[in-house]
């Protein structure tokens, strides 16, 4: 049963190894997410859906309800990303979402949960 709350919502050291960014290319945003977007599993889809397209940075709940992350890749990926975040995991309701461009960090190679 631990495995599969784990799998759902995701836990400490969740993460693996995908290649940096080209830093000349790549863009880096802060987003934050409110609706539906904790207790679902929201966090775990996003970081498996970076992962899918080989996306960096870091997802994690806010104490207002909303979710926040930093997210690193080439801008057409990136757009590619927050397209399927405001789609949702099935369970979550995005209501709304904003972001800011960020420097980028150079040689980031994981997409973690924080907590």
């Amino acid at each position: 049963m631990k495995n599969f709350f784990k799998n759902l919502f995701g836990g400490e050291n969740d993460y693996e190894i995908v290649e940096p960014a080209n830093v000349e290319n790549a863009v880096r945003k802060y987003v934050n997410v409110v609706g539906r977007v904790q207790g679902v599993g929201f966090r775990f889809f996003v970081q498996q859906t970076a992962l899918s397209l080989k996306v960096t940075g870091w997802v994690k709940n806010e104490t207002d309800g909303s979710v926040s992350m930093e997210i690193q890749a080439e801008p057409q990926i990136l757009d590619m990303l927050i397209e399927k975040i405001k789609r949702g995991n099935g369970y979550s309701n995005v209501q709304d979402m904003s972001s800011e461009n960020l420097e980028v960090v150079k040689g980031e190679n994981k997409f973690v949960i924080n907590h």
